[in-house]
């Protein structure tokens, strides 16, 4: 390494010398983005007998904030590079905020679908701004490991870390609390964001593509609803089927218009590159199986065990603290020394073996010695990939497309959750259901038989989602090609005591 290169990292490296304190609020705000995902899932049957909600209507208070959020990614990674990723950080932390006030306050259900719609179209502004942050602050791979495996641990726990704060929040406060927290984070990341963080000069004469806003957008969007009223409808629902066509149609034309137009929503050669492309395969996937089995867990702890929500939140927590260890542990150590698919296969393959165990589970089953197993095992896997994953899709991109890499990233996210939550919630469903009327030949029985059709349900749903992760690992050993990457600068091993 030559001695003009070696200045060249080191000044860069000294330039920003706040860079890990900036990566707290960064953390802090895609923590909040994460978690609320998951946060009033524990408080939704509160909320309907607080609001009059029908069972009908009820499951707008998530669909509303996936369709926003998981439809609006493209449009708010492109936003972040053309106007400046600080300043819609920014943005979409105080629009957060402001739809979460509005949410916790609601009168109404039709006051809290919309906070939630606007809570999306922020996230979905602030998401792709924080990994973008993330991408141009930690250039160096040996920081980046560090910086990623910790973005990658809030990516993988959010979710279950969402139902550990709701199952507090709604037991000892109420149900308005699961938005009303959101204020506070979200002032304190406001103002670590304006003092700590530091932007790139925006590409000059940039402009918005409309057309691909349109066309992008409306196809991710009209598949995102189509999964979400796949669950309640039936796949063969003249609704539901229009939804996919109408989604399949405009994703199709969005991809002939990006080939034309003058200053692409999404740069092809962003999804072309075989590595990139495999990541974001990889996510999708994953997310597919975990999501589902976030839901039928936190189900099970709850009917079949007994559980309460605070109990029911506090049981994820060592698929949290797995999560952790996989990412900043493992992955970030040994991402600069092996090629990214020698985490990604690995974690694959033990998150597979977890869901391998939970199929294993009954209505006696005994947390320690047959859930907790799976949930560390699955914790492991996850953090494993995540890291690598974040990390692989993101790097060397042009920092005026940042923004929109990061969000084709957080798109794969929420549109492998909407398939996966859709697809193996309806097996469940249908598997229970044929389970109970096989066994149904007692009336005196017919308690036990309906709780033990829904956990046979569970079953076979998770026997999917451990395929799913299986052709994940698939993937991720066939499309990710590349090596580890290279230090360009020494790197100061020592963490920050904000880090450490």
């Amino acid at each position: 390494m030559s001695a003009a290169r070696t200045g060249e990292g080191a000044a860069a490296a000294d330039a920003d010398p706040r860079r890990w304190w900036g990566l707290m609020v960064i953390a802090l705000a895609q923590l909040m983005v994460v978690l609320d995902a998951t946060i009033v899932n524990i408080a939704l049957p509160s909320a309907q007998r607080d609001l009059g909600m029908s069972d009908g209507n009820r499951q707008w208070v998530i669909t509303a904030y996936t369709l926003a959020f998981g439809g609006l990614l493209l449009l708010g990674g492109r936003v972040a590079d053309l106007v400046g990723r600080k300043r819609t950080f920014v943005v979409g932390l105080v629009g957060f905020a402001a739809a979460s006030a509005i949410g916790g306050a609601a009168t109404g259900p039709g006051m809290l679908f919309g906070a939630r719609a606007l809570q999306g179209v922020f996230a979905a502004v602030l998401a792709p701004s924080a990994l973008s942050l993330l991408t141009t602050t930690f250039t160096d791979s040996r920081e980046r490991g560090k910086a990623f495996g910790i973005y990658g641990t809030l990516a993988g726990s959010g979710a279950a870390v969402g139902f550990i704060v709701g199952g507090a929040l709604t037991e000892y406060l109420n149900w308005r609390w699961c938005l009303y927290v959101n204020i506070p984070i979200a002032v304190a990341a406001v103002i670590g964001a304006l003092v700590l963080l530091q932007d790139r000069p925006r590409r000059p004469g940039a402009r918005l593509d409309v057309p691909g806003v349109l066309l992008g957008c409306g196809g991710l969007v009209a598949l995102v609803h189509g999964f979400s009223e796949a669950e309640p409808r039936g796949w063969t629902d003249p609704y539901v089927l229009a939804l996919f066509a109408a989604g399949i149609v405009l994703l199709l034309a969005f991809v002939w218009w990006q080939t034309r137009a003058p200053v692409p929503l999404l740069p092809l050669h962003i999804v072309r590159d075989r590595n990139r492309a495999g990541c974001f395969l990889t996510m999708m996937l994953a997310v597919m199986g975990m999501f589902g089995m976030f839901l039928f867990m936190t189900y099970y702890l709850q009917v079949a065990l007994g559980y309460s929500p605070v109990k029911t939140g506090l049981a994820f927590l060592p698929l949290t603290v797995s999560i952790l260890v996989g990412s900043t542990q493992i992955s970030a150590r040994l991402l600069h020394r092996v090629g990214p698919r020698m985490l990604m296969v690995p974690g694959m393959l033990l998150a597979c073996a977890g869901m391998v165990v939970l199929t294993r589970m009954t209505v006696h089953s005994a947390y320690a010695t047959e859930i907790l197993p799976a949930l560390i095992l699955m914790g492991l896997g996850m953090g494993l990939t995540f890291m690598p994953v974040f990390s692989t899709a993101t790097a060397g991109v042009a920092p005026w497309d940042a923004g929109v890499t990061s969000a084709t990233v957080n798109t794969s996210q929420q549109v492998g959750g909407s398939i996966g939550t859709a697809l193996l919630n309806t097996v469940a469903t249908t598997s229970g259901a044929s389970y109970i009327t096989a066994h149904l030949t007692d009336p005196s029985r017919r308690e036990a038989v309906v709780r033990e059709g829904i956990v046979h349900g569970y079953t076979v749903a998770i026997w999917l989602a451990a395929g799913i992760m299986l052709l994940a690992a698939l993937v991720a050993g066939l499309m990710v090609t590349a090596r580890a990457p290279k230090p360009d600068t020494p790197t100061d091993e020592r963490v920050p005591e904000a880090v450490a």
